[in-house]
């Protein structure tokens, strides 16, 4: 958007800037039907928006803003393989991961295909591993997969994992991020080398952190088998060189193309360590369930179009009504690590402040994105977001049907999560605050002393995404949903979604800070050279 007046905003803000444009609990109340109205399915997935303050007229003009600023021809030039990450003059061609040959290309490459081709290599190798075809050193079976890998090679595999896997499925995963070698060492308490396969996630195998650790494993390896490290170890990479100097057969290698974003990768060769812990048809699964949300996308209209609405809430609750967060609160511990996946995707690729034409963005930009499983969040930080004093919308993210047979459980769990849904939207007024408690018996003076105390202000807005079960599929479209709101939001506030360059100054700043670490130079910063001083005398 440019600087000028956008006639298609315009009308967003002047909704927003009407009386009552924040009011949930009103609009609640003057329609009992507002939930059919408000509630939209698409692979396999419910949506409802009834808890926001979204009306028809500014829902319309939200969806007019983004017919104005192109979210539907920026859909389709993404899907066409265009260089939509403008600045890196790239593809964004995650979907295709998903994909049959022949249905998308880059350039004049059928990416499709290329991908096929490693999904084959993928799957002929997980399976030799399950089979016994492909053994350790000492003719072990593999038992635990380490991933190696930070950021979008840690994240989103880490998340589905942990999500997906269920007792007797074939290998445990585990997954070493952190630089800091105190995970490594708790990590490999519970492992044996000898059936023990690693995977080295680094499209450069450069990655500091990851080429770190992966030496701190390999030492693990070689002192234990010798020689033999070779057969424990894989790489997820595109630098053949330097994964053939680490010690790995290139028929180990498993690359991906520059158009595949770390964190929309978890499809691509990164989700290995899924496919070795949960099996193939988990993994292929879940590949499914993403293709689903793909052509729900593509082809949904825009008022029934799961990631365009996902989009156009969080354009209202962010640029119309001015919040600068928002909370992710998935009622099911198998999504436990969902919040930090999305962290990633979403502050990563949001967190912009210049358009895609390096102009400043007029509008604010990606919110702050947190979050923790119902019911744990009830008694962390969700006093902030009943009775704090900006709103924060949440994202509740419901699985109607578990996996368990403790219904009682499960039960207490959902009432919890529609409950916590209910009393951000209606909160209590002070007099009903007041009211309940003489109706408890307490005296007046005390109900007087307490009534500010027990009042919500209520009008706290929440989505909340149902999935009947939290399998494979349900997954995979649950994650597309949220990697196509990105793309959305992208072309709503004009900004390349696709891009990190803010990843990188700090990255650089280290490779020069660590050689005054080892007394080999100095900080060009003096509270940085002062703090090295420091650290290097308590090392004396």
């Amino acid at each position: 958007m440019s600087a000028a007046p956008d006639p298609a905003w315009a009308a967003v803000a002047a909704l927003a800037a009407a009386p009552g444009a924040a009011s949930v609990r009103a609009r609640l109340d003057a329609d009992p039907a507002r939930f059919g109205r408000f509630a939209r399915r698409g692979a396999g997935l419910l949506l409802d928006l009834s808890r926001t303050s979204l009306t028809d007229q500014a829902l319309a003009a939200l969806l007019a803003f983004a017919r104005a600023r192109g979210v539907g021809a920026f859909r389709d030039a993404m899907a066409r393989g265009e260089p939509v990450n403008s600045t890196e003059r790239r593809a964004a061609l995650h979907i295709a991961l998903r994909a049959p040959t022949g249905s998308y290309r880059a350039d004049t490459e059928d990416a499709s295909a290329e991908v096929q081709a490693t999904l084959d290599a993928m799957r002929r190798f997980v399976r030799g591993v399950h089979d016994g075809a492909v053994l350790g050193a000492t003719g072990a079976r593999f038992t635990d997969v380490v991933n190696i890998g930070i950021g979008g090679s840690d994240l989103g595999p880490a998340m589905v994992t942990r999500a997906l896997w269920r007792h007797g499925m074939p290998m445990r995963a585990h997954y070493l991020a952190n630089v800091d070698a105190h995970a490594w060492e708790a990590m490999k308490r519970a492992l044996d080398p000898r059936s023990t396969l690693v995977l080295v996630a680094s499209k450069t195998f450069t990655t500091q952190e990851t080429m770190t650790n992966a030496a701190l494993v390999k030492g693990w390896l070689a002192e234990a088998l010798g020689d033999g490290t070779g057969a424990h170890l894989a790489a997820l990479s595109t630098n053949l060189a330097a994964t053939s100097a680490f010690g790995i057969a290139p028929d180990r290698v498993f690359g991906f193309r520059d158009w595949v974003g770390g964190r929309f990768s978890l499809w691509s060769a990164i989700g290995l360590s899924i496919a070795l812990a949960c099996g193939w048809q988990v993994f292929d699964g879940l590949l499914a369930g993403a293709r689903e949300m793909d052509e729900h996308y593509l082809t949904a209209p825009d008022a029934e179009n799961l990631p365009l609405l996902l989009a156009a809430t969080e354009v209202w609750h962010v640029d119309a009504l001015g919040y600068p967060a928002r909370a992710v609160l998935p009622y099911d511990e198998r999504l436990a690590r969902l919040p930090a996946h999305l962290q990633q995707l979403e502050m990563e690729s949001l967190g912009k402040r210049v358009t895609a034409d390096g102009a400043p963005a007029p509008l604010p930009t990606g919110p702050v994105v947190f979050g923790e499983p119902g019911t744990n969040a009830q008694h962390s930080f969700m006093q902030l977001i009943h009775q704090g004093t900006t709103p924060v919308p949440v994202d509740f993210v419901l699985v109607a049907n578990p996996d368990h047979a403790a219904a009682d459980s499960h039960r207490k769990l959902l009432a919890n999560a529609l409950a916590q849904a209910e009393a951000l939207a209606r909160g209590r007024t002070e007099a009903e605050a007041r009211e309940e408690m003489t109706r408890a018996g307490m005296a007046a003076a005390e109900v007087a002393r307490l009534a500010p105390h027990r009042a919500f202000p209520g009008d706290r807005p929440s989505v909340t995404i149902l999935l009947p079960r939290l399998t494979p599929r349900a997954l995979g479209a649950l994650v597309a949903l949220y990697e196509h709101k990105v793309a959305c939001l992208g072309a709503f506030w004009g900004i390349n979604p696709f891009d990190q360059w803010g990843v990188e100054l700090g990255k650089q700043l280290a490779g020069g800070i660590l050689p005054a670490l080892e007394g080999k130079g100095t900080a060009r910063d003096a509270a940085t050279a002062a703090l090295i001083e420091e650290i290097r005398g308590a090392w004396s």
